[in-house]
């Protein structure tokens, strides 16, 4: 779709009714689940962007971002919510290109995120993103375990049944999890779902900015620290139960202290980081509806990968309260 002349015309008015006539649209990615062009236009560099069907809800979203939160996102020069377009302004190298993946910076991503998930509490709902709420978790592993065991040997996002019989028994710990998250009693808020170095940015003010929210859902907040401690382990090259990941983790919580007793955000949040998980299972479930048999053959196993890491510990370390 994002090769033909048709979309490359619709793509390029949508560029020059925001930004003016384009002098450049360079591909910096075109894969199953989005494309991403960098457009140079008026002497200035931007950055325009698609999603398959089952994510095209990101232009919205990011119009909506940058009007609560414009000090949290990267500026969205355009957005087109019913064709999910989106041009946002080129702030430069993300942080991973910069080399800044620190301690300090994971912690400072952490808190971030924390403060943008807290300011959207009052409209979560209206966001109109997928809702995961942990009162809700032990269903949808049950479900996603029935619909991808179910599914031909050949075809290639089949759950193996080994892995199945695994996860059907390990329903009563994800019921504990659940109940265990649901019992701090914190809102639902949004996720970003795959917040990284490579998402993230540092504007002229010296402040951090997101983007790629694709994956969004909405869940439990302390749910969405999943990724950035895997992340910050695996730039930092840390084992599984370091204390320096708990400093990361500590000061999100924080953001939420005032809600539930830090030591019972503590106690919760491996508990909360397995659930995490679904959210990515989530988000490549809505990718792969729409891929091609080509495309399935490459990306088709990553709903079922995703499931089968709820048999994993949690970022932490240990492992969340199984019996």
């Amino acid at each position: 779709m994002w090769a033909t002349e048709e979309f490359r015309a619709d793509l390029g008015a949508f560029v020059t009714a925001a930004a003016g006539v384009p002098e450049r649209l360079e591909v910096v990615a075109h894969r199953p689940w989005s494309a991403v062009w960098r457009v140079t236009a008026a002497g200035r560099s931007s950055y325009a962007k698609q999603n398959c069907p089952g994510q095209a809800h990101e232009a919205r979203l990011m119009a909506r971002l940058a009007q609560v939160a414009p000090d949290r996102v990267v500026p969205v020069l355009a957005a087109d919510g019913d064709r999910d377009l989106l041009l946002t302004a080129d702030l430069g190298p993300t942080l991973r290109e910069r080399g800044r993946t620190d301690l300090a910076t994971w912690t400072r991503i952490a808190v971030d995120a924390a403060d943008l998930q807290r300011r959207l509490v009052p409209e979560a709902r209206a966001l109109h993103l997928t809702v995961l709420a942990p009162v809700d978790a032990t269903t949808y592993v049950a479900n996603a375990v029935g619909r991808l065991a179910a599914l031909a040997p050949d075809d290639p996002r089949r759950l193996a049944p080994e892995v199945a019989v695994l996860l059907e028994a390990l329903l009563p710990a994800v019921e504990r999890w659940a109940d265990q998250v649901e019992d701090l009693g914190l809102p639902l808020t949004l996720l970003h779902n795959d917040l990284h170095a490579e998402n993230l940015v540092l504007a002229p003010d010296g402040g951090l900015r997101s983007f790629d929210y694709g994956d969004a859902v909405v869940g439990d907040p302390l749910a969405s620290l999943y990724v950035p401690l895997a992340m910050a382990r695996r730039s930092l090259d840390l084992p599984a139960d370091d204390p320096l990941l708990w400093r990361i983790a500590d000061a999100a919580l924080e953001t939420w202290s005032d809600l539930a007793p830090l030591a019972d955000l503590r106690a919760a949040l491996p508990a909360a980081l397995q659930l995490g998980r679904l959210a990515r299972v989530e988000s490549w479930r809505r990718c792969v509806a729409t891929m091609t048999h080509d495309e399935r053959v490459e990306f088709g196993s990553a709903p079922a990968v995703r499931l089968a890491s709820l048999l994993d510990p949690p970022p932490l370390g240990g492992r969340a309260a199984l019996g």
